[in-house]
């Protein structure tokens, strides 16, 4: 006979929110059901089990070992569940149906939109779901199908091709330098500078930049490639900026060289599981193509 008839796998989940919400108020909150309702299973749970899942405390819910390993199990079973569908749609034949693509903000509206653009016409079949996120999102748990990110260490457990190098230069606007072929490269340290902030410090922009400009010089930090751009149009300093964005703009000048120390690479980047999959294989083939027509331009020419 089974000692434990009414545990059910939504049970596993619940214990698995009330741990991360570390309390049943936030548990409640994101599953969308009332306080008592929580308490009520949770209570349920304890007295079939006959031990206890958390511990109480004022400061919140502590998971106790047989809690925790209720948790473990949750856990196995999300990822059981996500390689399931991975699978799944890696076996779709048709290029049809929803593509969900991460990428940032000024890849998406400095580059791909245009491309976008073109890949649905091409493919009406298909619709995409775009995800703004500077941070990598997990592929693994299909929190996107396609990632399209400027970097140069890609993460294993990804799979993909590397279809251009983003060339980056320090920048000025040209009102404050109109000769910018006559500028001393030395004596652009004495001028006020614009860098990343620290979300995004380890990038080789801002690292060069933390490397080569005394602190005092640095008189504006942004998280964003876009803001950064917006900042030095506006005045407020130099900086560097991915060449296919500041050269765009009328009002920019280059300052210095396209920088190796700066550069980066563009991937188009799925998960294994995913890069047999008809949607995935035509979207990563249209965007490599188009990407190569724009490559001139991403790699630093006027």
């Amino acid at each position: 006979m089974n000692r434990f008839p009414h545990l059910a796998w939504d049970d596993f989940r619940l214990v698995k929110v009330i741990a991360e919400a570390n309390g049943l108020t936030g548990a409640a909150e994101r599953l969308g059901v009332n306080h008592s309702t929580i308490f009520r299973r949770l209570g349920q749970m304890e007295e079939g089990l006959g031990v206890k899942l958390f511990e109480r405390y004022r400061t919140g819910y502590v998971l106790t070992p047989a809690g925790e390993e209720m948790v473990a199990l949750a856990e196995q079973m999300e990822e059981n569940v996500a390689t399931f569908a991975r699978k799944l749609a890696g076996q779709a034949v048709a290029p049809a149906g929803e593509l969900r693509v991460t990428t940032n903000d000024s890849l998406l509206i400095h580059l791909l939109t245009p491309l976008f653009a073109r890949f649905t016409k091409t493919y009406p079949d298909l619709r995409l779901d775009i995800v703004l996120a500077n941070q990598a999102l997990n592929l693994s748990k299909r929190d996107a199908d396609v990632a399209i990110r400027a970097t140069d260490t890609p993460p294993e457990t990804l799979v993909g091709r590397r279809v251009a190098t983003i060339a980056w230069a320090v920048y000025g606007r040209k009102v404050d330098f109109p000769h910018p072929e006559r500028v001393d490269p030395a004596m652009l340290y004495d001028r006020n500078w614009i860098t990343l902030g620290d979300n995004l410090a380890n990038l080789k922009a801002a690292r060069y930049v933390r490397d080569h400009v005394v602190p005092e010089k640095i008189v504006y930090k942004v998280n964003t490639v876009l803001g950064l751009s917006e900042a030095v149009e506006t005045g407020i300093g130099i900086g560097p900026l991915p060449c296919f964005i500041a050269n765009a703009s009328p009002d920019l000048v280059r300052l210095t060289p396209t920088d190796p120390e700066f550069s980066a690479g563009l991937w188009l980047l799925t998960h294994p599981d995913l890069r047999q999959s008809a949607r995935v294989r035509v979207f990563m083939d249209f965007m490599a193509a188009e990407i190569s027509k724009q490559r001139r331009a991403i790699e630093g020419a006027a």
